[in-house]
């Protein structure tokens, strides 16, 4: 083999591995939040999971993509581990499609079917799919117009490259030596092995199946040699997944398990009965040269025959992977940000989503906690608020740094804002458990220098508190659920907070005056209604930010606040109802508004 069929076959594989990729990407992000919804409407219908994996790994060209969006999607919660192995199953089958659809390369006829064979055949279709792909990608302004560009020419260079491949292997047809290479796959063993090794290397079945079918235009490769080889390529591209699942919780390590052990139980039955069958009855097959349709054939057999006898035993295949990983493991909510999980921006985004729910709970949580130790000091509940606002930290410079990961990627419309609004609220949420430990070192102070205030303090401190427990809620409310009319009520009483702080500062100096407290008093008094205050404007940006991304506005929270304050008699009547809710004289629970009496969105503009 010359120096130039070497580098023509290098060649080609680059260009078939790039087109792969290209046209992979391109149709996940073309998909997107479809292929999303699709895999997340997941029931314990393990056939419609079947069918569903089967469907989008033939739509995204990769089991090991789709793989890898099961495992994120039972990392979060979205899907149980018994959802989870029927998609398995489904994209294990999806993905011989790519092996067909290269199969189309070696497509030949006689005169009689020439001309429709020659229609059929890559070399007369792919130049006009090439200068349609190259059209959109160059001059179409919509983002899934381009994407639909990009898949037609990533399937382009791919076909150029198997054609390449195909052609600088060709030569070796007639190599005795390179024949002669090919008689130790005779050897099922190292044939499994030398399958299961290049595709983790790639790691792409689709692509290690490709560079098979290009071999055999040689004609050197017989069935006896290709069968260990495919039954070793489905093994290998379990890396994939394996790889993602190293940061995921423990039902994320056992969905990609579950993957692992089907494709390995899978060839070891078949590659054993395939052994004994061929020892008895001398198959005459094995011993002859097999061909790109050959491959395409004995890839999907392989993975129909898997299918059909492991799936009946789809209990006991989850229970094997439970027993790999134990209950025992430990998670944290971090372990959902995987970055193989950001080659599928929307399971990604999902994700991060997912982590800021949790880091809200913790903010949220620690505050009311502190709260409750201005009263009743406690140790115990002082190491909750310390540790919780350790955690915070650590998710929010988690989340920063994933989420401008993400913002690097190719994003659809809906997750573009998505991303944006998470960037600008976690920032919030941390704030808002700094917050919490200043408010726990206030309880301190009040602690340590035995302090006492006045019952109508208390009283008033009381109120303000109950104020912003409930200012709390709303905005955490109004982000995990998207729910503008909530977002609607933080700002009248954000307001109300604002004034309440005004109206305690006012009586403290009064009671100065009558000595009723001191001037030290009102140090720490000051410091706590300070808290009170940046809390409740943590969570006006907070309920901001939702209202502004969901209107596809740039952000501009003063304009927000402007605007909202000016928004009339709606804004004025939840305000009013809040006052008399959390008046300092009176404080009547039932003035309330309930969520059907919030502001629509179109009144706070």
């Amino acid at each position: 083999m010359s120096i130039f069929n070497i580098l023509s076959l290098l060649c080609g594989l680059a260009l078939f591995l790039y087109g792969m990729q290209v046209m992979g990407d391109a149709l996940k992000r073309s998909a997107g939040n479809k292929l999303k919804s699709i895999l997340g409407r997941m029931t314990s219908n393990q056939f419609k999971g079947f069918l569903l994996g089967l469907v989008v790994t033939a739509i995204v060209q990769s089991s090991s993509a789709t793989t890898v969006m099961v495992v994120g999607f039972v990392n979060s919660g979205t899907m149980t581990l018994r959802q989870s192995i029927g998609v398995i199953m489904g994209s294990n089958l999806g993905a011989a499609l790519t092996s067909w659809l290269i199969g189309l390369s070696s497509l030949e006829g006689g005169d009689a079917a020439s001309s429709i064979i020659n229609w059929l055949k890559p070399s007369s279709w792919i130049p006009i799919l090439a200068i349609i792909g190259l059209c959109l990608n160059m001059f179409s302004k919509k983002s899934r117009k381009k994407d639909i560009g990009s898949i037609l020419l990533g399937f382009t260079v791919l076909m150029v490259g198997m054609e390449s491949m195909s052609n600088s292997v060709s030569v070796l047809k007639d190599s005795d030596a390179f024949r002669a290479m090919f008689t130790m796959f005779q050897n099922p063993v190292l044939g499994l092995l030398t399958g299961l090794i290049v595709t983790a290397i790639i790691q792409s079945s689709g692509a290690s199946v490709g560079i098979l079918q290009s071999l055999t235009t040689t004609g050197a490769i017989t069935y006896g040699a290709a069968i260990p080889i495919i039954m070793g390529q489905n093994i290998g591209t379990c890396v994939t997944a394996m790889i993602s699942s190293a940061g995921a919780n423990k039902n994320g390590k056992r969905a990609a398990l579950i993957h692992l052990y089907f494709n390995i139980i899978g060839a070891v039955i078949l590659l054993a009965l395939y052994l004994v069958l061929n020892s008895i009855f001398n198959i005459p097959i094995v011993n002859q040269p097999i061909g790109m349709w050959g491959v395409a054939t004995v890839h999907t057999i392989f993975k129909i025959l898997s299918i059909a006898i492991i799936a009946p035993f789809y209990k006991q295949l989850e229970h094997l992977a439970k027993i790999s990983v134990r209950e025992g493991t430990k998670t944290s909510e971090v372990s959902l940000l995987e970055d193989r999980l950001l080659d599928t921006p929307s399971i990604a985004a999902d994700c991060a989503e997912q982590v800021t729910r949790s880091m809200a709970d913790i903010a949220c949580r620690s505050f009311s906690t502190a709260i409750e130790l201005l009263e009743n000091y406690d140790e115990s509940k002082a190491a909750e608020v310390r540790e919780d606002e350790n955690k915070a930290d650590l998710l929010e410079d988690s989340l920063g740094t994933y989420l401008v990961k993400l913002s690097t990627k190719t994003l659809s419309e809906s997750d573009s804002r998505k991303i944006t609004k998470l960037l600008h609220i976690i920032g919030d949420f941390e704030r808002i458990s700094d917050h919490a430990v200043n408010m726990l070192e206030s309880a301190e102070e009040i602690r340590d220098k035995k302090m006492t205030f006045s019952e109508d303090a208390i009283y008033e401190l009381k109120v303000l508190a109950d104020a912003t427990n409930e200012i709390l809620g709303l905005a955490s409310k109004a982000f995990k659920e998207n729910d503008l009319n909530t977002a609607g009520l933080v700002e009248p009483l954000e307001q109300v907070i604002d004034h309440l702080k005004e109206q305690i500062r006012l009586h403290h100096v009064l009671r100065i005056q009558n000595s009723e407290c001191t001037i030290e008093h009102g140090f720490v008094l000051s410091d706590i209604l300070t808290n009170f205050e940046r809390v409740s404007d943590h969570c006006s940006n907070i309920a901001g930010c939702i209202i502004e991304i969901s209107q596809d506005d740039a952000l501009n929270m003063h304009q927000y606040l402007e605007n909202v304050k000016t928004s009339g008699e709606e804004f004025d009547k939840i305000y009013r109802q809040f006052r008399r809710k959390y008046s300092l004289s009176l404080s009547s629970a039932s003035d309330i508004p309930s969520i059907s009496d919030a502001p629509s969105l179109s009144s706070i503009n």
